[in-house]
Parts: structure tokens; C-alpha cells; sequence
């Protein structure tokens, strides 16, 4: 099969006016006819490397159907593998592309733009594809990203895009699902997608999206590349995936709640912010209540990763000032599954509850301290009585010495009686 795919790939390149060696049939074509097969010529090769973003590896597998069997993921959704392209074009001589890939919400691999190598970000990244596999996959992408610059650039005019501009390709595939896709952006815009069988203009692009898809669907290897590529090889590396990251992506991580106070939406209304971090995997849900009822003004922020690869995320309500009681955030995860975490508004967070704890500690601490330290200074006035001296008054030096302990030890006491004080009435605060 890798072969037919390079086949494939040469017929194509060989299209690019670049690589192209005019006949006299060509000479003979008007320059009307020429300007339409260049531009239907440069769209070809453009999507001749759009392609390969979809490309997971070279070659074809006869025991594809046994892996794709061999691991089902415990999310009901079926898990995608998605390469991720981003092209940023400043002007006809200067763009700078970035690559990466994710295994669901998890990024596995990424492109080094310096040495045009594949960076493998987990020990199972591999997968379980022998070397020249991966040799071949890397030299594709190599191929890819050396051209995808030059072609775009050299077809910016024929195309009207505009410098600056950018390009985003999202290609890949789905566990247990014959679904593959292939989606193209402008701008930040969609552009237009493969649909398996045929190229799709995505609505409001307009007549510029449609046109390109008329010139692509004049290519059949194209669409046999894609179909090929998407269709049979992406799922087995998925596969190959799933199957060596098993342990790591059955992990989960109960998540971590607290509450707190947010700015004010205004006169005598509250912010109320629940924080919900470190847990995996991704899917969650938050939400504020008043018993079992479920406060449908909470808005929920965007998911975002922590440093460890866990989530964090926030969930708000802005309620009047004497609402706020009764009210509880409620959290449901795959960790937790059956015992939701429930938080009281008014009650205390985990946060504040081990600052307090942490501040009673120190407090107990110093008062065994101080309590021993005025215990032995009591024996050894009892143990050593003292016989007054004029010149060397030792005792009235020892003495010296214990009071001021004890006074360090009172202040110390005091300082402790104080900081907890001031947390009890931060507590009150928020009740």
C-alpha cells in the first residue's frame, strides 16, 4: 500500500507547474485555459499536503480489525486520534507552521519545525509501530511541511488570500467509528471539510470555498489517499494507541472543590465561584443548587488544562445578597461516580479548613512548648538551690534567661491567638 500512496503522490506533484514540462498540446491551449488548469493544478498540490495532516502512518495492517477489538475505552464517546495544524502566513517570504497530535484531550505527539522531526511526548507514543513505520511517517510529514508553505504562497494570488492570513487543518479519525474527518480554516473561519466521499464548502464561506471544491473533486487520487489514509491507516494507529497508553488513559483523579467570592455584579448582589481542579478525565459536570433543584443561572468557564495534565474548572452564579444561603455547588465525575462532592455555601472549604487546622497545630505546639519549658525551669530551681553571690550572681542570670522564654513563648502564643482570630472572621464572612 505505501507504495500506491507514493504513487499516488508523484502522479500528483507532478501537476505543480514547478515540476510540470509543458507539451506542444499545452502551447496550443489559449492563456485562458492555462490561468484555470494553473490555478486547478496549485489547488491539487494544496491539498495534496492537507492530506498528509490526516496521515497517520504508512502502510496497511490485515489485523486491523482484531486491534481496533483489542481495547475499548471506558468514555462512552468514542475516542478520536486529531492532528492539528496551525500556518500563520505574515507575507509572501515569512510563515511559520506548528504541528501536534491528541489522542482525545490528551496531546501525545508534535512537530519539530528545527530538525522536521516527530516529537513522541508519552513512552507509548510509538504506538505499536515498528521503526520503518515511523521512519516513513516522518519523512511524508517532512515532505508535507517543507511544501505546504512554498504551495500556499505560490497559490495566495490565484486564491485571493489576503497577508496576513492564517490556515488551521484538522484531520484524523474515531475509535469503533467508520467516521473520518478533514476540516479546513480560514482565518479562523471554516473553509471547507472532506466528508469521505466528497468536498464540502462550509457554509458562509462563500464562492471562493466552493470553487476550490469543484477543482478538488476533478482529482480522484486525492480522494483515494484520503480514503485510504483516514480510513484504514489512522484507525489502526489508534489502536496501537489505545492499546500501549491503556494504563495511563484508564487513570482517573477525583477532583478537589472549594469555594470563594468573586467580584461583585453589583449592589447587594454576590458572585459566587465554584472552583473544581484536578481531576481526570476531562468530562464533568458542575452546577449550582438550592437543594435538588439546579440554579440554571451558573455559568461555566472553559475547561483548562493543570501542569500535572489534570482540569481545572469554574462555575459561577450571581444571586442577591440574602439568596446566598441554602445554595451548594454539586460535582459529578467518573472518579466520584455514585458520591457526588457537594459544598455548602457558608460552610467551610477545603482551602480554609486546612489554614485553619494548620494555624491550631502551631497554637498546640507552642502551648506544650511553653507548658515544658515551665516545668523544667520549676526543677531546676527546685533541684539547684542558689546561695546568693555579690560577685557572681548566676542565678539571678538564669532567671533572667527563663522569664524572658516565658514572655517569647506568651508572645508567640498571643501572635497564634491573633492570626486565628482574624481566619475565623474571614470565615464568618462568608457564611
Amino acid at each position: 500500500m505505501e507504495s500506491w500512496i507514493m504513487e499516488g503522490c508523484m502522479r500528483i506533484m507532478q501537476l505543480h507547474p514547478g515540476c510540470r514540462v509543458s507539451s506542444d498540446h499545452d502551447q496550443e491551449q489559449s492563456e485562458e485555459t492555462q490561468a484555470e488548469e494553473r490555478i486547478s493544478e496549485r489547488a491539487s498540490m494544496l491539498l495534496l499536503f492537507l492530506l498528509f495532516q490526516g496521515l497517520c502512518c504508512p502502510g496497511e495492517n490485515t489485523a486491523a480489525p482484531q486491534a481496533l477489538q483489542s481495547y475499548r475505552p471506558a468514555a462512552e464517546d468514542s475516542l478520536s486520534f486529531r492532528m492539528l495544524q496551525i500556518s500563520s502566513f505574515a507575507n509572501h517570504s515569512w510563515a511559520h507552521s506548528e504541528g501536534s497530535g491528541w489522542l482525545g484531550d490528551l496531546q501525545t505527539h508534535g512537530w519539530d519545525t528545527v530538525t522536521g522531526t516527530i516529537r513522541f511526548l508519552k513512552p507509548w507514543s510509538h504506538g505499536n509501530f515498528s521503526k520503518q513505520e515511523l521512519k516513513n511517517l516522518q519523512s511524508l510529514f517532512q515532505l508535507y511541511f517543507n511544501g505546504f508553505v512554498r504551495i500556499v504562497q505560490a497559490s495566495a494570488g490565484q486564491f485571493q488570500l489576503e497577508y496576513p492570513f492564517e490556515i488551521q487543518i484538522l484531520a484524523g479519525c474515531r475509535m469503533n467509528a467508520p467516521q473520518i474527518f478533514l476540516n479546513v480554516a480560514y482565518q479562523g473561519s471554516d473553509f471547507l471539510s472532506f466528508q469521505g466521499i466528497s468536498w464540502e464548502p462550509s457554509p458562509g464561506a462563500g464562492i471562493r470555498a466552493q470553487n476550490v471544491c469543484k477543482v478538488l473533486s476533478r482529482y480522484l487520487d486525492i480522494k483515494e489517499i484520503l480514503q485510504s489514509l483516514l480510513g484504514h491507516t489512522c484507525p489502526r494507529f489508534l489502536a496501537g494507541l489505545m492499546e500501549a497508553g491503556e494504563s495511563e488513559l484508564k487513570r482517573k483523579v477525583k477532583p478537589e472543590a472549594w469555594l470563594s467570592r468573586g467580584p461583585s455584579p453589583g449592589p447587594g448582589r454576590l458572585q459566587l465561584v465554584c472552583h473544581v481542579s484536578g481531576f481526570y478525565p476531562k468530562p464533568v459536570w458542575v452546577m449550582w443548587m438550592r437543594g435538588e433543584q439546579e440554579q440554571r443561572g451558573t455559568q461555566r468557564g472553559d475547561i483548562l488544562p493543570n501542569a500535572d495534565e489534570t482540569w481545572y474548572l469554574r462555575a459561577t452564579l450571581d444571586v442577591a445578597t440574602g439568596e446566598a444561603a441554602g445554595l451548594s455547588c454539586r460535582v459529578k465525575h467518573s472518579s466520584i461516580e455514585g458520591h457526588d462532592l457537594i459544598i455548602h455555601w457558608g460552610g467551610y472549604s477545603i482551602f480554609l479548613i486546612l489554614i485553619c487546622l494548620t494555624v491550631i497545630v502551631n497554637l498546640v505546639i507552642l502551648v506544650v512548648v511553653h507548658s515544658r519549658l515551665k516545668k523544667q525551669s520549676s526543677n531546676k530551681n527546685a533541684l539547684s538551690p542558689r546561695a546568693p553571690s555579690p560577685v557572681f550572681p548566676m542565678g539571678a542570670n538564669t532567671q533572667d534567661t527563663n522569664n524572658s522564654r516565658h514572655h517569647f513563648c506568651l508572645a508567640q502564643v498571643s501572635w497564634i491567638k491573633n492570626r486565628f482570630l482574624k481566619w475565623k472572621t474571614r470565615l464568618n464572612q462568608l457564611s
